[in-house]
């Protein structure tokens, strides 16, 4: 059977891929293994902020007296904190599954093989095999936690973030390598909990992509909230034996722990899928360079989401799905990176766009800054969640916001507005002249525009 475009992975990139291409009358037919929405949504970002939420509501109970509330003797119900989160995937794939239907896109559940840069052989679930013929071909295979064989990592106490979301009792002490997004996201869900959580990071902070403010600021929350921060050190050696495992640090110090997990990076999934076959070139971590159209040197093969190593999101996977397809339509369209949102779901929350100060300081660029905290919020003060700020970076000659960084409640919602600042070119002049709603913590962002030019009425 012959196809406009054959897509290789249903995730965030994939499927958005095929439902824009088919909205634009291509017969599409999409190749997955597993579950149709990819990483995201069954082992990354779905299932993780349904935890996040678990979390939020049982720090609300936590604090109910503080609010005048008294709900005494909490009892935590791990399988069913776990089952909602699994019950939330599976509505959602569920849902996945109707729009790829529903908009006529072929599904097959197997793996996909390129054999020429028009024919894909397909390896099905049941067994069975076919080849088929395509125009073009998305490769949308997306990435894997790595590991570290030294480590010992077995998927049972040495785990990745895809097994501990499979956990069915709860660890009484979790080790957690890496100090990232993911590692800190994971900490916060389970010091939450009552799991005693200990975080190795080898550089000399934790979050050490973000603004440095926000980063020691949220080492400081971090250990409000029991996590233990061992920065600057990496892992001299993992023991395991019958009750978890002992972990040595470079330091000379030993950890002793139920669970460990890993989270280190990802790897790309562009093995054994033919690139080499048909001269699809690869980089030095097994990524796929593209262009701006999503193109690979092979002109009808696209690549999009984590394997083209851009940047790691969900949205950017999404954005260069409809950008490929687009493309495949005859559309002339090109990816741009210069505006994207990040959103860290750990407590309190972290949200970024564009760059930070040190970034400009790397970069040689002379910026203008404006901070409002959020402890001068009325908004914040009443929810009892005061801590943080909304710091934002402007061009001193053209007074454009160049980026924003917010630490606190809601942050991965009000970063949206700002965002569209960035997308729209607008000033911190503008901005602040924006009424915005009161009491809401989106003030903040007001008041830390107006903070630029030093006219912020609340600091």
């Amino acid at each position: 059977m012959a196809y406009k475009t054959v897509i290789l992975g249903g995730g965030p990139g994939g499927y958005v891929a095929a439902i824009r291409a088919a909205q634009l009358g291509a017969k599409v037919l999409v190749v997955e293994k597993d579950r149709l929405g990819g990483t995201c949504l069954n082992r990354g970002c779905i299932p993780t902020k349904a935890l996040v939420s678990g979390t939020e509501l049982l720090r609300a109970l936590n604090r109910g007296a503080e609010f005048g509330i008294n709900a005494d003797n909490l009892v935590t119900d791990f399988s069913r904190f776990m089952g909602r989160k699994d019950e939330v995937v599976q509505r959602l794939v569920t849902g996945i599954n109707y729009l790829l239907k529903k908009n006529k896109v072929g599904i097959v559940k197997g793996t996909g093989k390129l054999l020429s840069p028009n024919t894909v052989h397909i390896a099905k679930e049941d067994g069975s095999s076919e080849q088929v013929k395509a125009e073009n071909i998305i490769i949308a295979t997306g990435s894997r936690p790595a590991v570290n064989p030294s480590w010992g990592y077995d998927g049972t106490t040495v785990l990745t973030s895809d097994e501990i979301l499979n956990l069915t009792e709860q660890p009484k002490s979790l080790l957690i390598i890496g100090g990232g997004v993911i590692g800190c996201e994971f900490a916060c869900i389970f010091a939450q909990l009552g799991t005693e959580v200990t975080i190795v990071e080898i550089m000399p902070s934790i979050l050490g992509t973000i603004d440095k403010e926000a980063a020691r600021l949220m080492q400081t929350l971090f250990k409000k909230q029991g996590i233990s921060l061992k920065t600057g050190t990496g892992i001299r050696k993992v023991i395991k034996g019958q009750e978890g495992l002992t972990v040595t640090l470079e330091t000379g110090e030993e950890i002793r722990a139920e669970k460990m997990l890993v989270s280190v990076g990802r790897a790309f999934n562009t093995e054994g899928i033919g690139l080499d076959t048909i001269g699809v070139e690869t980089g030095p971590r097994g990524e796929i360079p593209v262009n701006s159209r999503m193109q690979t040197g092979t002109g009808n093969i696209y690549a999009i989401g984590d394997v083209t190593n851009k940047i790691q999101l969900a949205h950017v996977a999404s954005a260069q799905g409809i950008i490929a397809a687009e493309n495949i339509m005859g559309k002339d369209t090109e990816m741009d990176y210069t505006v994207v949102p990040n959103c860290i779901f750990t407590y309190p929350e972290v949200a970024l766009v564009g760059i930070t100060g040190q970034m400009a300081t790397e970069q040689g660029i002379t910026v203008k800054q404006g901070k409002f905290p959020f402890m001068a919020s009325g908004r914040a003060l009443a929810a009892g969640q005061a801590e943080g700020f909304v710091k934002i970076i402007t061009d001193p000659v053209t007074d454009k916001i160049l980026g924003v960084t917010i630490v606190g409640s809601h942050a991965s919602d009000l970063i949206a507005e700002a965002a569209l600042a960035m997308k729209l070119g607008a000033t911190a002049q503008q901005l602040a002249g924006t009424i915005h709603a009161h009491p809401t913590l989106a003030e903040a962002v007001m008041e830390a525009a107006e903070a630029v030019h030093g006219i912020s009425i609340h600091i």
